[in-house]
Order: C-alpha cells, then structure tokens, then sequence
C-alpha cells in the first residue's frame, strides 16, 4: 500500500489514514449492530460464544471497509467537492493503496464466511455486490435515488440483522430461528437506513449535481429532501412505539415504547435546528441521527433482556 504525500503521511499515520477511509461512523454502526444481535441471541437462545462474536465482528467490518473503500476510489472528483477531508480526495492514498486496503477487507470475510457456511457466506457476497453495484460502474446505482437508497437500506437491515442473527442462532443453537426482537429491528432500521441515504446527500447536493448524481436532493431540493428523510426516521419511531409493545413477547414494552418515545424527542428537537442549505449545520445532524442509530441498537437488547 502507498499513500501521499509524505508530510501528509507523517502527520495523520498510517492507522489514521485506515481509521479515515474506513469512515468511522459507520465502523461503529456496524459493529454495535453485531453486538446488539449478539447479545439478543443470548437471551434468546441456550449457549454463547465470545469466539463468535470477535470472527463476525471481524468480518464484518471487513465487508463495512471494502463497501465504502470502493465507494471513495470511484467518488474522488466529487469528494473533492463533497468531502475533501477524505484521505483519497486529500491526496493521503493513492488509488493502489486503496485498492489493496479493499481488496484484502474483502478477501477476510469471504475466508471467514467460507469456513462457517452457507448462510454466512451468502451473507457476505450478498454485501459485498450490492455495495460493488452501488458505486462501480457500469451498474452504479447511486446514480439513482430509489436504488440508492435500496442499497442501503437493504444491506443494513435485511443483511446485518437476519444474516449475522442467523450466524449466532446456528452457531449456538444449530437451528436457524429469528425472534420477534429482530424481527422489529430488521422493520425499524428499513426506513432508518433509507433516511440516512437520503438525508446524507443533503450537504453533498453541489458536489452530485456537478457530476450528474441524481439524488432525491438534486432531484428535489435540500428542503423537501430533508424532509423526505426526516418523514422516514418518524415513521419508524411511530411504528416501533405504537406497534412493538403489542408484538413482541419477548422484550419489555415500557423500555421499548419510553426508550422510542424519548428517541423521537430528541430527533424532532435536533431536527428543528437543522438548516438544509448549510452544508455544515445539516451535516453535524447528519451525525446525530448516526448517534440514534447506535441508540436502537442499545435499546433493544436492553428491552429483551429486561423482559
């Protein structure tokens, strides 16, 4: 791997260039998600496994690093715009680093995957092409914004929660059972992980537009965009608050529906300071609906295993 310039180099490190291409809010997302599921199939299911839990957090962070690496090496004239602090629009990487970063990020979790079965193995490809398919061409569909969107949201709560709760539930188990919990989860993050796709386009509108990236906020305006995401992160509060507590045996409805109810709170009162059309602004509450996202994966194990 090679990155540069050199004084760029000395300064941030090898470990803070990784740490920065690697995005790390994301980093933390995934691997809170795979720590949430653990601990759910604790309480769901007899036995455990700390051996488990580190390969698949390894892995999965593995899969979350070659997505968004492939995502920065095909986006470097519009991060250069968009996000010039990203180590390969900044000139920290080169483009042969960066592909030997993604290239062995991706080969460690189809190893693992391979040595586990079908299922983890289905889910890590499965990962890995819709992410290859959002950003490399010829497909690349964040091109389009409901495909884009579908990307997203599709790998962060059908892939992560059925497929890693699948891993732990036959690995302590032997059997492959989904419990109501995850059930809710997988529900409450589909339109979450769409509103994060849309709403992290929102500061980024000068940069697509410049390169002919049809986002829901070229295509409607960083007002109605915001308000698109915002409408989708409401609705699965809405949903998770009135409907949880009726189905689900197996989680505490008082943390479920109080938990949401203050989640919602506090996204509609950081939401009102919001302003679209300051890039900055709507990106630091870009980062606080990140910070409710690794809430919900606090609050439902903590429902289950107070139930």
């Amino acid at each position: 791997m090679s990155v540069a310039p050199a004084a760029t180099r000395a300064r941030t490190g090898w470990l803070g260039v990784l740490w920065r291409f690697s995005r790390p809010h994301t980093i933390v997302g995934t691997a809170l998600s795979v720590v949430a599921l653990y601990l759910i199939a604790v309480a769901e299911l007899p036995g455990s496994g700390l051996g488990n839990l580190f390969w698949v957090l390894v892995a999965a962070a593995g899969v979350n690093i070659a997505i968004v690496g492939v995502n920065q090496i095909t986006d470097v004239a519009i991060d250069r715009v968009n996000k010039p602090h990203l180590p390969l629009a900044a000139g920290d990487l080169t483009r042969t680093g960066a592909w030997w970063i993604v290239g062995v990020s991706a080969a460690v979790p189809v190893a693992l995957g391979l040595t586990q079965g079908a299922l983890e193995t289905g889910a890590v490809v499965a990962a890995l092409a819709v992410g290859a398919a959002y950003s490399l061409p010829p497909v690349r569909l964040k091109r389009f914004p409901i495909a884009a969107s579908l990307c997203i949201s599709g790998v962060r709560s059908v892939v992560v929660n059925l497929g890693v709760y699948g891993h732990f539930s036959l690995a302590f188990s032997g059997e492959l059972v989904i419990p109501g919990a995850v059930w809710a989860l997988t529900l409450f993050v589909l339109p979450f992980s769409f509103a994060i796709a849309v709403l992290k386009d929102v500061p980024d509108m000068e940069g697509d537009r410049r390169f002919k990236i049809a986002t829901f906020t070229v295509r409607l305006g960083p007002r109605r965009a915001a308000r698109l995401g915002l409408g989708a992160l409401v609705l699965a509060y809405a949903g998770m608050i009135v409907l949880g507590p009726l189905l689900l045996d197996d989680a505490n409805p008082f943390v479920l529906a109080g938990g949401h109810v203050a989640a919602l709170a506090v996204l509609l009162w950081c939401a009102r300071r919001a302003d679209p059309s300051d890039p900055a602004a709507f990106t630091a509450f870009y980062m606080q609906v990140w910070a409710l996202f690794f809430l919900e994966y606090a609050l439902i194990p903590a429902a289950v295993l107070l139930a």
